[in-house]
This record gives C-alpha cells, sequence and structure tokens, in this order.
C-alpha cells in the first residue's frame, strides 16, 4: 500500500480535497494590523500596552491589551472575554471615557479582523479554552417592592461607600480608589446611565454586577449567588434600584432655554425655592478646554442643568451640576495630588500648589448680536467682549467681570455689581442660582436682556479638588435664553370665537341646506298629487 503522504499528494493533485488558499489567514491579518495601525495604535500603543502618543491625555487610560484584561464582558470575574464581548466595545465604544463607537466608521469585516488582532497582543488567548459566557437570563419586572428591596441590598453591602448615598460618585471612599494599573478613577455617577461604562440599561447593570468590572475596584457579586446568600431575583432587584437613579430617558439637548414669566410673584432669590419644582430643566453638555494652554483634557463636571424664571424686572438662571467634593476638601488633597502627576506630561504649565476651589461662569456677549454672529466663546475678544457672572466655592455672592479673553478678565467695579448668588452643595451636588435685573445703567459691561428675543449664553465649570483652575475647565459652546411674556387673552380667545362662529356659520348653512331639501321634496310630493 501506498505510504499516507504519497495518497495525500495525489490526492491534492487530483483535486479530491478542497483546502482553504493559504493566504486567506495571512490576508485578514494584515487587514487587522493594518485597521488597528490607521484607527487603534494612537492610544493603545503599536505594540497594545496601551501606551501610545495620545495615552497620557486621557483618564482612564486606553485598555493596555497585552494583560488581556477587560471591564466589559459576558464571563465570570478574571475570565477572559468572548469574541462577541470585545466586538461590542469596539462597536459601541465605552462611554465616559475616549473610546469612540466604530460600528459606523469601519465594515464588519474590519471590526472582526481587529478583534483577532487585538487578541494576538495577549498569550493568554492562544493559550486558554475558550471563554465560556453566563447565562443572564431575561430582566424581571420592577416594581415599587423590587425597587425597595434593591435598595436594602445596596446599603447591605454599602455600594454608597463608594457611589455616594444617592448614587452620584461622593462615597467617603471615592477619593482612595485607583485602577489595577494604579492610575486614580472615579466612582461611576449612576444618575448619569447614558455614561455608564458599558451601558446604561438594566441589563446592562445586571451584567456588570454578575461579572464585576476587572481592572477597577467595582467587584463581581456572583459570589453572592453561588453561595445561596441572594437569589437572581434580588440581584435584579438591585439592578432595578441602580437604574432608578437616574432620569428614565438620556437628558434631550436643545439650543434654547426657556425663562418662563412669572405673573403674580418676583424671581426667587433661594437655589432650593417651590418654584424650581415647576420650572424645566434644560440639560447642557460640557466638555474639557483642549482649545488653548493650559488644555484639561480630564474634566469633572460634564454638564449643567439650567432654569430660568424672569418677572419683567429681574432674571433668575439656577444651574446645578454633580460634583462629588465641595472645594477644597481635604479628603480629597491626595486626588487632586494624584490627578495633577497623572495628567501633567500632556502640558508643562505647573498645576497650582494650594487648594482650589469650585467655580461655575455664566457667559453672555455684551451686545446681544443681531443674527447668528456671536462673540468668541472662550471668554471673548477684545472686539467683541463679554459679561460675566461668576461664582466660587471660597466666598460668598457673585462677581460680574468683563472678558476679552482667556487671560484677560476684569472685575467690574463694586459700584457695577448687580449679579446675586445663592448656593448649596449636598450629596455630590451643586445648585446655584444667580439673580440680576434685565437692564442695568451700564450696557458698556453689562448684557441688557430684550423680551422675546434670543441671548446668546455658555457655561464654564471648575472642580478645584480635580485640580481645575484657570484655563483647565469645563467649556459649553453658545446656547440662548429666551425670555418669554405673558400670552395676552386676546391670543387665547380669538382662536376660540373664530371656531365657535365658524361652527355657527356651518349649523347655518347646514339647516339652510335641510330646509330647502325638505321644501323641495314637498313640492315634488304636490306636484305627484296633481
Amino acid at each position: 500500500m501506498a505510504p499516507l503522504s504519497t495518497l495525500v499528494a495525489c490526492a491534492l493533485t487530483l483535486g479530491w480535497v478542497a483546502l482553504p488558499p493559504a493566504s486567506a489567514a495571512q490576508d485578514a491579518a494584515d487587514q487587522g494590523k493594518a485597521v488597528y495601525d490607521r484607527w487603534c495604535a494612537e492610544c493603545h500603543g503599536v505594540d497594545g500596552a496601551g501606551d501610545g502618543p495620545a495615552a497620557g491625555y486621557m483618564m482612564p487610560r486606553p485598555r493596555d491589551f497585552t494583560l488581556a484584561l477587560y471591564q466589559i464582558r459576558t464571563t465570570a470575574t478574571g475570565q477572559l472575554p468572548t469574541d462577541d464581548d470585545i466586538l461590542k466595545m469596539i462597536d459601541e465604544g465605552m462611554p465616559g471615557t475616549a473610546m469612540p463607537a466604530w460600528e459606523d466608521v469601519l465594515s464588519r469585516d474590519e471590526r472582526l479582523a481587529v478583534v483577532e488582532y487585538i487578541k494576538g497582543f495577549s498569550a493568554f488567548f492562544a493559550n486558554s479554552p475558550t471563554p465560556e459566557q453566563l447565562s443572564f437570563g431575561g430582566a424581571t419586572r420592577p416594581t415599587e417592592a423590587g425597587i425597595e428591596q434593591g435598595r436594602e441590598l445596596w446599603e447591605q453591602i454599602e455600594c454608597w461607600r463608594c457611589h455616594g448615598q444617592t448614587g452620584r460618585g461622593d462615597g467617603s471612599s471615592a477619593p482612595t480608589l485607583e485602577d489595577d494599573l494604579d492610575f486614580p478613577i472615579r466612582a461611576a455617577d449612576l444618575t448619569e446611565n447614558w455614561l455608564f461604562n458599558g451601558g446604561g440599561t438594566v441589563e446592562d447593570i445586571y451584567r456588570a454586577l454578575r461579572t464585576g468590572l476587572d481592572g477597577t475596584p467595582m467587584p463581581s457579586n456572583s459570589d453572592m449567588l453561588d453561595a445561596g446568600v441572594w437569589t437572581e431575583e434580588q440581584l435584579w432587584n438591585l439592578a432595578h434600584y441602580v437604574r432608578s437613579l437616574a432620569p428614565e430617558d438620556p437628558p434631550a439637548i436643545t439650543e434654547v432655554i426657556g425663562a418662563e414669566r412669572l405673573e403674580d410673584a418676583a424671581v426667587p432669590t433661594s437655589v432650593d425655592d417651590p418654584a424650581w419644582s415647576e420650572a424645566q430643566s434644560y440639560y447642557v453638555p460640557l466638555v474639557g478646554q483642549i482649545i488653548v494652554k493650559p488644555r484639561w483634557f480630564d474634566p469633572r463636571v460634564d454638564g449643567v442643568w439650567v432654569q430660568a424664571l424672569h418677572d419683567g424686572q429681574a432674571l433668575a438662571l439656577r444651574v446645578v451640576w454633580n460634583d462629588p467634593s465641595h472645594s477644597p476638601d481635604p479628603d480629597w488633597a491626595d486626588w487632586r495630588s494624584r490627578i495633577t502627576e497623572a495628567m501633567e506630561p500632556v502640558d508643562d504649565t505647573p498645576h497650582p500648589d494650594e487648594p482650589l476651589p469650585d467655580r461655575i461662569a455664566v457667559q453672555f456677549p455684551v451686545e446681544v448680536p443681531q443674527g447668528m454672529e456671536r462673540p468668541y466663546f472662550l471668554f471673548g475678544t477684545g472686539r467683541d467682549p463679554v459679561n460675566l457672572w461668576d461664582w466660587t466655592s471660597d466666598q460668598a455672592g457673585a462677581r460680574e467681570m468683563v472678558g476679552r479673553g482667556i487671560g484677560a478678565l476684569e472685575e467690574q467695579p463694586p459700584e457695577s455689581q448687580g449679579t446675586s448668588a445663592d448656593a448649596t452643595w449636598d450629596n455630590g451636588q451643586w445648585r446655584v442660582l444667580f439673580t440680576r435685573a434685565l437692564a442695568t445703567d451700564d450696557p458698556a459691561s453689562d448684557v441688557q436682556f430684550p423680551m422675546s428675543e434670543a441671548v446668546p449664553v455658555a457655561f464654564f465649570a471648575w472642580d478645584g479638588d480635580n485640580g481645575e483652575s484657570g484655563a483647565r475647565s469645563s467649556v459649553s459652546s453658545w446656547y440662548f435664553v429666551y425670555l418669554t411674556e405673558p400670552t395676552p387673552p386676546t391670543v387665547l380667545v380669538a382662536p376660540l370665537l373664530a371656531m365657535a362662529l365658524t361652527a355657527g356659520l356651518g349649523l347655518v348653512v347646514v339647516a339652510r341646506a335641510q330646509r330647502r331639501e325638505d321644501e323641495d321634496e314637498a313640492a315634488e310630493g304636490t306636484g305627484d298629487e296633481d
């Protein structure tokens, strides 16, 4: 009988056995490398070690693929992720980090090729069995009793130590948290589920509770199930409670902040006046100031909620944002040092050594522009200055300033200061109220608020315990404040009268038509008798 090798050779020669092209696997590997080098290496590094040229600008740092340590998985804690897990992170990105979503940028073949290429950075994938996905089952239906049980479990396992009593990331342990690479890491703000790492649905939260977030202080709770201490229903109830801490829907972003007119009362002068419970809130997202030095790539404040009311004489503007500390807070002093040290490589401008306050500034153009022209959003220019209402946590009241660019802010003299402020901080949240007359005696420095006209407005925020001051801040783009006028009674009555008149005329027309039809029928009947 011929040797096996001879038979194989004959089979291949005669075409009895079809083998895949030898270059197919190599082509996929080449594609994965090409895509990775173009889109991923700048952050994650050429060798996948999380040390790309842009890595120092990011907090948290980019993933080190050589460690094979992944936060978002459907596998048990300490286990490798599945290919689908890695693909999900590539497709959807990592909210709350610098990792964007790639599903609409790269083709599916490109993304799958990158998954294989990333796995090649670590020998763990080649030398370990295929990862086994956990079974999560379906979400239970949320009930008041179930959510209350979830709250009790939250207290039992002391989730509040990191996340705070209201979930805003202000727990007593929050200033001490660090990841497995010894970088400081924030406790998630559970009131902002649209920024949850790995997704903000109750299913996403349940998965994170089961698997933990490897590489972070967030542990797995699977051991509670395995030991029979909790049931799956109880863990789902905890997930429902966490989900209940955030709004039902992500905040909608609109360009216009409506200031409703109060008819029978003056504008509130207290930040917690009951009137604010009836006023509409508008969400304004903020990002790090990265336009001019010293730039800031690690902002703490990612958005503010704004409410506005006026009474025809004054405007009250209430600004609310989450901040885990009332800066300067001695408990956060070490955090501030570690953050500034971690972010120091991105800018050679030294950070101040002294404790820093929290701060918010509301910006308007000195002269309300016609059309869409607005001053430069970073504190204006010499040609187009801005009027700033400025508040800091280390002093009472507010300051009015004129801005002619970053580094060119001038406080107005005491006799021109007409803006007051009221502020309070509790459970990881600042609430600041600015109040000022609509018209002042200094139009050269103060914005004058017209009725029923859009006035540009922008916001700046600083978290002192996060090392933020000066140009290191969070910034928004321009939005608009619109002071509404009361609706005259005639505006409401006229349409009603018109509708009533139209309906009355319609009835008359119908009645006349019916009478004419009856007369015609009667005439026809008389003719038949003749």
